[in-house]
């Protein structure tokens, strides 16, 4: 089943430079998180599961590894419909500039957005982790009569400074927004929320950056080339002239802005009850199908830690941590507060004597790693020592990086034997 009405765009991102150096051989969308999906799984899957199977994936940087993944893992019936479309940057006749914000990529777009039958377009945001049914925004976009409809969170006073706030009036319709807002600002800037958000003191809707368009209205409003960005122009001024919904949303969500967030973000999927599910039957996330075998753990001590298909584990103790596809961790090594992305390949003994590989891919023997991002296809010598945390000045190296106390081993590193970060 395919909802005909709603064609959705989602977009990529800039450079991400705050998620630098997860970014920088890749687009944000197509970083790795949760040991096995990629962050743009998340608004494919919410799609999928909402029965919204016409996708645009809007991006420009570093977008061969998301072109790979979008190509192998989302493939529709030949007799549907269904698509999932990557569109970066081109240069046409129109236009032979990159995109300059999120309007614009949207604007640049259109020709092909407009090959299609829809009422409604959904813009969702490719770096954000959450699970939304799509169609009850939908819905109370179609039941308010409205033209532009937002999905806001209620936030407390001390989050509200770092969003975009709006205000709504018993009805939820949007009555003005504020970027940003100083502290000083907040008491005129409250709206209408339930019971239970009062209680927590959320009481500021904060936008989510996920929009319901009219197709008519976002056709005219792609028209004005001077305004290329939602949250900054196209929103603020349609609000001023176009009925906007306001539609809350109080389940989990967090935007994957930064190394701190997408570190907190994967961590916390090894709490007892985590806030984002990935075992719920109705809203599955989706991804490639490896066809990986199961992991194999030999004398290790377990607790909190999420670990993913294809994995030879002969760790001493792994504690809170997720442990990415095909990770390999040698024998008496201690893993704690980490995210290990995992490799993309298994190394042979053919390579290893042909290639004479010293160091293997994945955690050497003896080691001692803490509050540390792993990318992929890492290597760690034995006896390596890297103790993360707020003692750590903010540095960058040839193999790592450190940002907020958080060590970052960057893609295809080589870390040698005996190594000391702390």
């Amino acid at each position: 089943m395919i909802n005909q009405k709603v064609i959705s765009i989602i977009l990529g991102g800039g450079q991400g430079s705050r998620l630098y150096p997860l970014t920088a051989n890749r687009s944000k969308p197509a970083v790795p998180i949760a040991g096995k999906y990629r962050l743009v799984d998340i608004p494919i899957s919410n799609c999928i599961n909402s029965d919204i199977k016409r996708m645009y994936v809007l991006t420009q940087f570093n977008s061969a590894s998301l072109n790979r993944h979008i190509k192998n893992t989302y493939h529709f019936s030949f007799f549907s419909t269904a698509f999932v479309d990557v569109l970066a940057a081109e240069q046409t006749i129109n236009s032979d500039k990159w995109f300059q914000g999120t309007a614009d990529a949207v604007r640049q777009s259109m020709h092909h957005l407009l090959q299609h039958d829809f009422k409604y377009v959904l813009i969702l945001s490719g770096d954000q982790l959450y699970q939304m049914d799509y169609n009850k925004m939908v819905e109370a976009h179609e039941e308010s009569g409205a033209e532009i409809s937002i999905a806001t969170q209620p936030v407390n006073g001390k989050d509200a400074t770092s969003f975009g706030i709006l205000k709504t009036d018993d009805n939820n319709i949007i009555q003005s927004f504020i970027e940003k807002p100083d502290a000083s600002l907040l008491p005129e800037w409250t709206s209408p929320v339930s019971e239970e958000m009062k209680n927590e003191g959320r009481l500021y809707l904060a936008s989510m950056g996920i929009y319901i368009f009219n197709r008519d209205l976002l056709v005219q409003l792609m028209e004005e080339p001077d305004k290329v960005d939602f949250g900054k122009e196209i929103i603020p001024d349609a609000i001023k002239n176009h009925k906007t919904l306001s539609y809350q949303f109080e389940g989990y969500w967090t935007d994957i802005g930064n190394i701190d967030s997408f570190f907190e973000a994967n961590l916390g999927l090894t709490d007892e009850i985590p806030k984002f599910n990935l075992y719920d039957n109705t809203q599955r996330i989706y991804t490639n199908a490896r066809i990986l075998p199961t992991s194999k753990i030999s004398g290790t001590l377990l607790d909190r830690t999420v670990i993913s298909e294809g994995c030879l584990i002969h760790a001493a103790k792994i504690e809170r941590s997720v442990i990415g596809i095909r990770s390999r961790i040698g024998a008496e090594s201690t893993v704690i507060n980490c995210y290990m992305m995992g490799n993309d390949h298994y190394e042979s003994l053919e390579e290893v004597e042909k290639n004479n590989i010293k160091i293997y891919m994945g955690i050497g023997e003896r080691c001692f790693i803490k509050n540390v991002i792993l990318d992929k296809n890492c290597r760690i010598g034995d006896d390596v020592r890297i103790n993360g945390g707020s003692h750590l000045e903010d540095v960058e190296t040839e193999n790592y990086f450190v940002k907020d106390g958080i060590v970052v081993v960057k893609k295809d590193a080589i870390i040698p034997s005996k190594t000391i970060i702390q």
